[in-house]
């Protein structure tokens, strides 16, 4: 069994629980590990069923010329968690180290990230290939996970060296903005998929 399918076994166990109780489990409760691992584990997951099947002038449409693309917003997402990811961990960003900018046909730029683009630069990206696009998500979610399991709870409640923010985030704080980013630009993207192939297109 995998370890995400095993989160998921607890989640309905759990939700079981609360409705059947007594629980033969409570003695090992769900703790912030699972939440947040189970958290990140499904962009990825959701996000193939959004790609899946698009055309590359599907990956690059813009609903107007304000607007961010399906390509963008996956690539986007996928930054700003290796790049905030890398800070927390002191390393650097699979981005560079595993050359995903080349990939990407992109510069070997850490900075490059997504935030404050224009227009200009949004209308300016060209997507890889699906495969291309979720192969450097799920890399960075397992690394996100790896990191995940390293955290103590003190280490939750550490400070960053961010006093330009009030109150200062702490590391805890920063790792639900990163998933929050995350889950926000995938809904986006089957938003945008609405819009190009109209109801129906996601199978439940």
């Amino acid at each position: 069994m995998t370890e995400n399918l095993w989160i998921q076994r607890k989640l309905t166990v759990y939700f079981l629980c609360d409705k059947f109780s007594p629980c033969p489990l409570k003695e090992d409760p769900m703790n912030w590990y699972d939440l947040l691992a189970d958290g990140f584990n499904r962009v990825p997951e959701y996000l193939e069923n959004v790609l899946r099947g698009l055309t590359q002038e599907d990956l690059n449409w813009m609903p107007r010329k304000e607007s961010n693309s399906i390509s963008w917003l996956v690539w986007h997402l996928t930054r700003q968690q290796d790049a905030q990811i890398a800070s927390l961990m002191e390393k650097e960003q699979l981005w560079i180290i595993d050359e995903w900018y080349a990939r990407f046909n992109r510069d070997p730029n850490s900075r490059d990230i997504g935030f404050g683009h224009t227009p200009e630069q949004v209308a300016a990206f060209q997507s890889p290939d699906i495969p291309t696009l979720l192969d450097y998500l799920r890399t960075t979610v397992e690394r996100t996970i790896q990191f995940l399991k390293g955290l103590s709870d003190e280490d939750l409640d550490r400070e960053l060296d961010e006093s330009q923010y009030h109150p200062i985030p702490t590391v805890g704080v920063r790792l639900i903005s990163i998933l929050d980013d995350s889950v926000l630009h995938a809904g986006q993207t089957a938003y945008i998929r609405g819009m190009i192939q109209g109801k129906g297109w996601q199978k439940y």
